[in-house]
């Protein structure tokens, strides 16, 4: 019989996205195939602290998107160190008898999608699904992203920067992008801390939300077209799936509607377009995930035009993974099933990982 992988599963963390992370987790841990893989859960509290329980007891409030917490009752303060190659430290009592053969970080926001995560997992050794390092980081920064997309000839909305040392005035942004205005912080996702602002007053208030999220904020114009979402699987040759359209029944599509209002948003998938635009979004979706350098997962999400023109939103380098979220979604119409698609995403980091150990480390003359 096969030993099993232990897949590390990291969850929680210390961002505004925590509890989504914990509803994108337990679809994840319910989806594993258990034959193949044993879970091993982490859950990571919005101090920080790393945290081991029994999976039965892990979860508070697991079915309410709104009250759902990491049970810290019982739980082992636990880390990964450098060259540990996989194996947990005990904070109170040294190295655990549990070693972690592969991790799948289903971590939104900042300290799990931006880069941090992923660069404290090479230096353990281990193999981790999703971006490395460098795709995490300017996929996460909005900013940085929308400047490298721009540079590599992918159309985009046009936006501005701002820093909170230089806030934004808004006759110059408006005389620039027009009216509305979205506000949102740089490195946030989820619709967290985003606002729509139709006047100065409201783009006063926005400018100050954005900045309790963030030290820097983009300001973006209103594209007026359908919301499509395409999702991106692989590493050296991509694959798209059929494309999705998220139809919001509120302003737009903000926290709530994504997670807590059921009826927040319609979402059409596969969206109905024609086959030229369906080509046109998949080979656009692949164009942006490698232009970001971005590696096992993404979901690339567009504005469509009435005119037909495509504008890249944005790529979500960890997409949700909860029970309405559109990546396991898309693929699952494209034929691959949520449990299939965990699998693939887990070997997708297994032949990273290998790959990479045959690199050189030093010179041969």
């Amino acid at each position: 019989m096969n030993k099993k992988i232990h897949v590390g599963i990291l969850f929680g963390g210390k961002s505004a996205e925590h509890e989504i992370s914990l509803l994108s987790a337990k679809n994840v841990i319910d989806a594993l195939d258990k034959t193949k893989y044993e879970p091993v859960l982490i859950g990571i509290d919005k101090s920080g602290r790393w945290l081991m329980n029994k999976p039965s007891e892990f979860l508070l409030n697991s079915t309410n998107p709104k009250l759902i917490a990491l049970n810290k009752t019982n739980s082992e303060n636990v880390a990964l160190t450098p060259q540990s190659e996989g194996r947990l430290m005990s904070l109170n009592s040294g190295y655990l008898d549990k070693t972690v053969d592969v991790v799948f970080p289903i971590l939104h926001g900042p300290f799990g999608e931006d880069g941090t995560i992923q660069g404290l997992l090479k230096l353990a050794g281990v193999p981790f699904v999703g971006a490395g390092v460098l795709g995490s980081a300017v996929g996460m920064d909005k900013d940085v992203m929308k400047r490298l997309l721009r540079d590599a000839g992918i159309p985009i909305p046009g936006f501005l920067s701002f820093a909170s040392n230089r806030p934004p005035k808004f006759k110059d942004v408006s005389r620039e992008l027009g009216l509305p205005l979205f506000v949102k912080p740089a490195n946030l996702g989820s619709s967290v801390g985003i606002s729509k602002a139709k006047d100065e007053t409201g783009f006063s208030k926005a400018v100050g939300d954005a900045f309790r999220y963030d030290t820097k904020i983009l300001v973006e114009e209103a594209v007026q077209g359908r919301e499509i979402e395409c999702a991106v699987l692989g590493n050296d040759d991509p694959q798209a799936s059929v494309p999705g359209e998220i139809i919001p029944t509120r302003e737009f599509y903000d926290y709530d509607a994504k997670y807590v209002d059921e009826n927040g948003a319609r979402l059409e998938a596969p969206a109905k377009l024609n086959a030229d635009t369906v080509r046109r979004v998949q080979e656009l979706a692949i164009r942006t995930f490698q232009a970001l350098n971005c590696e096992g997962m993404g979901r690339v999400d567009f504005f469509l035009k009435t005119d037909g023109t495509l504008l890249v939103n944005e790529i979500n380098t960890i997409p949700g993974f909860t029970k309405i979220s559109m990546y396991p979604r898309l693929w699952a119409l494209s034929g691959i099933s949520y449990t299939e698609l965990i699998d693939r995403l887990i070997q997708l980091a297994i032949e990273r990982f290998a790959h990479e150990q045959k690199l050189r480390t030093s010179h041969d003359s």
